[in-house]
């Protein structure tokens, strides 16, 4: 039986939820996403079948890192991180995950323990795809195939950025870098050019405090790339916040 779905303004609010076997609610969720509106309907029906949506407030461990990757998981509204910590409580944050963003497909692939902690960053909509229906996919859909290649391609470079980022820019240019991977239409293609996001939970993604994720928003909003109000970040110009700081490679 599917799991109940909340929505997320509801979720704040706690007010009740949507029982998940209104087929029709389910259904609009997933219809947003470019894979599923790929699928020939006898696919989609699996997925309508065995798939579930939850809510998560702020702070919430979606998935913790060392459980099995059970479902392929994908943000219809928020904003998760992928993150591991240490004994000290030491972190590092892998990727911030925006809303129309799917991840975990690699351990869902290899039905291994899941590399990392998945960490709602913001009052948070998941939808949940299970291992069993994502391999009867793979196994039964090229359309399905084809998005799983195109998004691993895309994870990986998102990666090398990421580690190549964080060792050789200043501070500035990761903020930059950590602002305009979440507008990766292959990777987040419903962000649009805006981002409901903190200067805490920007600092979260790009290593930093919430003062100097500050400064550094207020030297690319100087340099006409990004503007900004309350929890908010909108992108003037995309092309030039990717290459802010690349100088420095």
């Amino acid at each position: 039986m599917t799991q109940p779905i909340i929505p997320p303004d509801d979720s704040r609010a706690g007010s009740c939820r949507i029982d998940a076997r209104d087929p029709a609610r389910l259904a609009a969720l997933f219809e947003r996403c470019v894979w599923y509106r790929a699928l020939a309907p006898g696919h989609r029906a699996w997925v309508l079948e065995t798939a579930h949506a939850q809510a998560w407030a702020a702070g919430a461990t979606v998935a913790a890192r060392e459980a099995p990757s059970a479902y392929w998981l994908g943000v219809s509204s928020g904003l998760v991180k992928l993150a591991i910590f240490n004994a000290s409580g030491r972190g590092c944050t892998f990727s911030g995950v925006p809303h129309g963003g799917w991840f975990g497909e690699g351990s869902v692939i290899k039905r291994e323990p899941r590399k990392y902690d998945v960490i709602a960053l913001q009052p948070s909509l998941v939808m949940a795809v299970p291992a069993d229906t994502f391999h009867r996919l793979m196994d039964s859909s090229l359309p399905f195939n084809r998005f799983v290649i195109h998004q691993l391609n895309n994870r990986m470079g998102e990666f090398i950025a990421l580690i190549q980022n964080s060792r050789l820019l200043d501070v500035d240019a990761r903020v930059a870098q950590a602002l305009a991977q979440m507008f990766n239409p292959d990777l987040y293609p419903e962000t649009g050019s805006a981002l409901e996001i903190s200067q805490e939970e920007i600092g979260m993604l790009a290593g930093a405090s919430r003062q100097r994720v500050n400064q550094a928003l207020q030297t690319l909003e100087r340099e006409g790339l990004v503007t900004l109000s309350y929890n908010r970040v909108d992108v003037v110009d995309l092309g030039a916040l990717r290459a802010f700081g690349r100088e420095q490679i």
